[in-house]
């Protein structure tokens, strides 16, 4: 069948949930022999990657600025694929599914939206753009032939507040090898087991600045680490810095990709999720599928992820993520006899295999209803 991704910036992924997603479903659509194409924003890729491992890239410009980025892309990409005759047009993230009405009314193809995160949470949002992300989400779940959601928690706010029917079927996460340190150790002085990390996109809603004022209240030779970039939120970023300026042993990697990555998750004390709302967060199954020893928001979504394999703090409060840290920091054998658990939550219930074969069946599944509804039609007209 063929395909079509629209949504996400591009792939390969150097950053950003939804675009991890795409990248390893269309990866492993491609490998099956289906026709894949992923739609990329120019300064997200290289022009000149046409082709990444059997996906076809089709570059588009843009405007990049917070508000125009994603839904002039979604625009250009949504008038291309009319011209595709794809099978399956994909959406990811409820912003760019408020466009899927357009090749649903104007092609034969099945639309599938995939609702990853409540992105009217985030605080980089004023009211306006919070309103027209909520009908993107209305739209995810009412137009689409049928919407995806990624955690039970989110399937269930999706049902009472829209009342629209959804499929779980949640991220995979690849099982991480864990390397020595090297790079690591080269760029930052980190030799294993003497850090705190983090991972995220700098955006208010993911929490950093608790993680940073409760960090500097206690008193550690660990460093934190915080690994990420802005998202049209350099005066977050400039904040954050500000908290931190008086710690040397914070130390800001900016986005970390490959080897340094894996480093990174491999030789971390614990990995701490401050968020304050989440779909479901790859960062986050990544560091447990290293072994890493998590503390996270108890945000239902986290909680959700973890089970009972990690730790957790209350949301928004520095005062008790500082209590957590300091219980963690001073029982290491605490910390060592999370890492199995960590681990093998993720591989219990966050596999690859698992959501590529339910998500192909999803598919199967509409092209299969779509063919029977068109026999039928034609049975009834040689009658």
């Amino acid at each position: 069948m063929k395909i079509a991704f629209i949504g996400q910036k591009g792939i390969p992924a150097t950053s950003g949930g939804v675009e991890r997603y795409v990248e390893e479903l269309a990866i492993r659509l491609a490998r099956e022999g289906h026709d894949v194409i992923c739609y990329c924003r120019n300064h997200y890729i290289p022009k000149d990657l046409k082709e990444y491992k059997g996906v076809k890239l089709i570059h588009l410009p843009t405007i990049k600025t917070k508000h125009l980025d994603a839904i002039v892309h979604t625009f250009l990409a949504t008038i291309d694929v009319l011209f595709r005759k794809a099978d399956i047009i994909h959406y990811n993230a409820i912003g760019p599914s408020s466009l899927l009405w357009l090749p649903k009314i104007l092609t034969n193809a099945k639309i599938v939206a995939t609702f990853h995160s409540d992105d009217r949470k985030h605080a980089k949002w004023g009211w306006i753009a919070r309103k027209l992300l909520g009908l993107g989400a209305f739209s995810a779940l009412r137009f689409s032939d049928r919407a995806i959601t990624v955690s039970k928690v989110q399937k269930e706010n999706c049902r009472k507040e829209f009342g629209g029917d959804s499929v779980y079927i949640p991220f995979g996460v690849p099982q991480g090898d864990r390397v020595s340190p090297n790079l690591i150790t080269q760029k930052w002085g980190l030799k294993g087991n003497d850090y705190i990390l983090s991972v995220s996109r700098l955006i208010r809603h993911k929490g950093i600045h608790y993680l940073i004022e409760a960090y500097n209240a206690i008193k550690t030779d660990k460093k934190l680490v915080i690994v990420g970039e802005a998202s049209f939120t350099s005066d977050y970023v400039w904040e954050l810095k500000d908290l931190a300026k008086d710690n040397q042993n914070i130390i800001f990697t900016s986005e970390q990709t490959g080897e340094a990555l894996a480093e990174l998750f491999s030789n971390n004390y614990l990995f701490v999720q401050p968020s304050e709302s989440e779909g479901l967060s790859i960062a986050l199954l990544e560091a447990m599928s290293y072994g890493s020893p998590v503390l996270v928001s108890d945000i239902p979504e986290n909680k959700e992820a973890i089970d009972d394999s990690g730790f957790t703090f209350r949301n928004k409060s520095v005062k008790d993520l500082e209590r957590k840290l300091t219980i963690l920091l001073d029982n290491p054998e605490m910390v060592k006899e999370n890492k199995a658990k960590s681990k093998e939550q993720v591989f219990q219930n966050y596999n690859w295999d698992v959501t590529v074969k339910k998500t192909v069946a999803l598919y199967d599944q509409l092209l299969t209803d779509q063919a029977i509804k068109k026999f039928g039609k034609l049975v009834n007209y040689s009658r």
